[in-house]
């Protein structure tokens, strides 16, 4: 179903062919994101991605731009814990460019010296936007939690500190060490031609030296009792993240941790939704989210919350935990789950992008990729006794992490007493 090819350097290729579609996506893929970093460092992954935008050796910010949307496609970059990604999505007859401008990107950026103070600039206000915003921010208060010390626990962002420290030399010596070939995986889906592709890779790239493979340090998970982080601050409502250390991305039991996700939050028939929103009003946003790192994971419960009923809410979530892990799932329940995992998964793989995504990440973090009729072959071994198991295993009292932003000064102790001992 995939075309795969690495090359004698260590960069790895993988492609699918849609031939019914008119488009196709584009992504270059580095294995370097924010757990690859120092502290002294922290966000050089973030900051070397928005200057790859701003010219390189062929091409100019604006020529880049230009180019891309010129013959309607979308041009876009992110990075994470664990990758780095450059990707367009376009008319399929324009491929080649669109290899020639990313890849030129990612070999030859010009890294000016005006725009990385410019830049500096736009990041330390992303800063303190993402700090102004507490239905994000409290997310970066959850980590520190889970993982606190660790660059997990830090902001892929980075700090104030850590960015303005960044200079244009850091950035240079940063992508020679990690933007080399054994780290990049290309990926493509939509209206290609596969071995065209790799013939245009590799002119490209087969010069490029550096097989030595990036690494990090591994996550540490200990923890033996509830912790909590309450920041005061006068909103509207309360927002809130809970989280407990969870799985892997490849654990045996990923996919059963998918369901439990669906059941209790990921839509609006989930259990959380039904009982916060629709039966008690006490939240507009609910939900659940499953974060997968390479030795570790998150299980993440979210809501915004009545300021008056902070603690009614989460124990009522908490409440919502303990009866997923003390009874199974009802058949019908299980089969709608199970449904709508695949249906939404089979839905995402019908768009090129999105199958960029699918093929381009697990090729990166996992030299692997999965068949839509692979996944469906190991969902119909799920049972409902390997949901209760996952519930179990992550829902316990000593593992729960519990991060708040609201009008709740001098309310952290009480608030402490109220869930973790009465």
């Amino acid at each position: 179903m995939y075309k795969k090819v690495r090359l004698d350097n260590g960069l790895r290729i993988i492609s699918h062919r849609m031939p019914d579609m008119q488009s196709v996506a584009l992504g270059i893929w580095i294995k370097a994101g924010g757990r690859y970093e120092s502290e002294k460092f922290k966000g050089i992954s973030h900051f070397l991605e928005h200057l790859l935008f701003k010219g390189s050796k062929k091409y100019s910010c604006r020529k880049i731009k230009e180019s891309i949307e010129g013959v309607g496609g979308s041009l876009n970059g992110f990075t994470s814990e664990e990758m780095t990604c450059y990707l367009v999505k376009m008319p399929s007859r324009y491929l080649a460019l669109a290899l020639d401008i990313l890849s030129d990107m990612v070999v030859n950026p010009s890294l000016p010296g005006l725009e990385i103070e410019k830049e500096k600039a736009v990041i330390l206000e992303e800063i303190k936007m993402y700090r102004d915003q507490p239905q994000s921010y409290v997310y970066e208060l959850l980590d520190e939690l889970l993982w606190p010390g660790q660059p997990l626990g830090t902001p892929i962002i980075g700090t104030v500190d850590s960015v303005s420290r960044i200079t244009g030399d850091d950035l240079r010596i940063f992508k020679e060490r990690f933007y080399t070939p054994a780290n990049i995986v290309v990926s493509a889906a939509g209206d290609l031609d596969s071995k065209n592709l790799e013939k245009g890779v590799a002119a490209i790239f087969s010069r490029q030296k550096g097989r030595s493979i990036n690494t990090f340090l591994a996550a540490k998970e200990e923890q033996g009792r509830p912790r909590l982080k309450v920041l005061p601050k006068d909103t509207e409502q309360t927002h809130m993240v809970l989280g407990f250390h969870s799985f892997r991305r490849e654990h045996p039991l990923r996919h059963a941790l998918a369901m439990l996700h669906i059941i209790l939050g990921a839509n609006m028939s989930s259990r959380l939704f039904d009982e916060l929103r629709e039966k008690r009003g006490l939240a507009y946003e609910i939900g659940t989210q499953v974060k997968r790192f390479q030795d570790t994971g998150a299980f993440l419960v979210h809501a915004g919350i009545d300021n008056r009923k902070v603690v009614d809410a989460v124990r009522l979530i908490l409440k919502a935990l303990k009866k997923v892990k003390d009874k199974l799932v009802a058949i019908d329940e299980f089969r709608r789950a199970k449904e709508f995992y695949l249906g939404q998964l089979m839905l995402a793989l019908e768009d090129t992008l999105d199958h960029m995504f699918w093929i381009g990440e697990s090729t990166t973090t996992m030299d692997k990729t999965y068949s839509f009729k692979g996944i469906v072959k190991e969902m119909n071994k799920v049972k409902r006794e390997d949901i209760r198991g996952v519930a179990r295993r992550i829902f316990k009292q000593e593992n729960l992490n519990l991060a708040l932003i609201g009008p709740l000064k001098n309310r952290e102790e009480k608030i402490r007493n109220q869930l973790f001992i009465e």
